[in-house]
């Protein structure tokens, strides 16, 4: 990996000057060409787990948003990530929202997005996808934004890639479709759940389900939510997606519109995954995501009940390196502690997190 982050760093300072969308377009066609050297795997088997039927060699996945068409999700594996997951895509293609619509906080290390499920839809996905693969791959489901019915567009996306997927997320917390996070109320929910199910059933190859929900959810919202997932045909929840909240910010983008991600969004989503954690007794795997930028704040993931983890914008401050001295700072982490094995460890410290006040977030 240090091949890797001499490149980045190298790379940096150009990547930086552009704007964000435009980088990250270029980002993508290094990753293509093979532009980024990729990782010497290491074996570390205090950080393997086996989760809704995946063996994941470790717990740091790449979120949902960098790799929207599926593109290069083998590259991406290759810079030793345990898991990817692809999209957000929906049944048609769609241009998303006007740019400018990505914005990069260097002074806050976040980001704020707007982009509004920009894809090639799923036919164009399915093919990228097809053929075997070095390790497990999600797909994200959306919904078209002028979509009749957002629950079919779901549902579609189950039957479409059930025979290609890993696993498969429905988003339905995105702020950046008007409407959308609608469907995280209890009925709207639930009659979501029962059609997947129905979907789920019907299918020869039954890929687990994963919910992404948001971090802005009441008290009452995440109960709810936390009932609904244990009733229906849910696998695993994902905490959480971007904030339409607003810390103190420094940058001068701080007033764009769009989800905020990074690191002034760690503190309410750590606090939101404990408290869910606490909900679901640890009955349903979570994934953490939210502002994880080193091996300390991965390490809070776990402790506030997270078995495996995402992050994506700290990669855009610093670069691939990063997937590596995280690997190894929770190794270490984890036998500080006393720990043989990261499953140990999960929602060890979840009821002191879950009670932490809102102070930063």
């Amino acid at each position: 990996m240090y091949l890797a982050g001499f490149a980045f760093s190298l790379a940096r300072p150009v990547l930086h000057a552009l704007d964000a969308e435009r980088a990250h377009g270029l980002t993508i066609a290094a990753l293509r060409m093979g532009l980024i050297p990729a990782a010497a795997p290491r074996s570390r088997p205090e950080l393997e787990q086996a989760l809704f039927g995946l063996n994941f060699p470790n717990p740091l996945g790449l979120a949902a948003g960098f790799d929207k068409n599926a593109e290069v999700a083998e590259a991406a594996l290759h810079l030793g990530f345990g898991f990817v997951e692809v999209g957000t895509v929906t049944p048609r293609p769609q241009v998303g929202n006007p740019q400018p619509r990505l914005f990069r906080l260097s002074e806050d290390r976040a980001v704020i997005n707007r982009m509004g499920f920009n894809n090639d839809g799923h036919e164009q996905v399915r093919g990228r996808l097809a053929g075997p693969r070095p390790g497990i791959v999600g797909v994200n489901l959306g919904a078209n934004k002028d979509s009749e019915d957002r629950v079919a567009d779901y549902v579609a996306g189950y039957h479409c890639f059930a025979a290609l997927a890993d696993y498969v997320t429905v988003n339905i917390s995105s702020p950046n479709t008007p409407g959308l996070r609608n469907l995280q109320g209890k009925g709207e929910l639930e009659s979501l759940l029962a059609r997947l199910g129905e979907a789920r059933e019907s299918e020869k190859v039954r890929p687990p389900i994963l919910l992404k929900i948001a971090p802005d959810l009441s008290e009452t919202d995440l109960e709810q939510v936390a009932v609904a997932c244990l009733a229906g045909p849910v696998d695993g929840v994902i905490i959480s997606n971007t904030t339409i909240s607003r810390p103190r910010l420094r940058s001068g983008h701080a007033g764009e519109s769009g989800g905020l991600s990074g690191r002034p969004l760690f503190a309410l989503a750590t606090r939101q995954l404990a408290r869910f954690y606490l909900l679901t007794g640890g009955r349903l795997p979570l994934i953490g995501v939210g502002g994880i930028e080193d091996a300390e704040t991965a390490w809070t993931k776990i402790r506030a009940g997270a078995s495996v983890l995402q992050l994506y914008s700290a990669l855009v401050f610093n670069g691939p390196a990063l997937i590596d001295e995280i690997l190894s700072g929770l190794s270490m982490k984890l036998k500080a502690a006393g720990y043989g094995v990261v499953e140990e460890a999960v929602g060890c410290e979840a009821e002191e997190l879950a009670a932490q006040g809102s102070s930063g977030t």
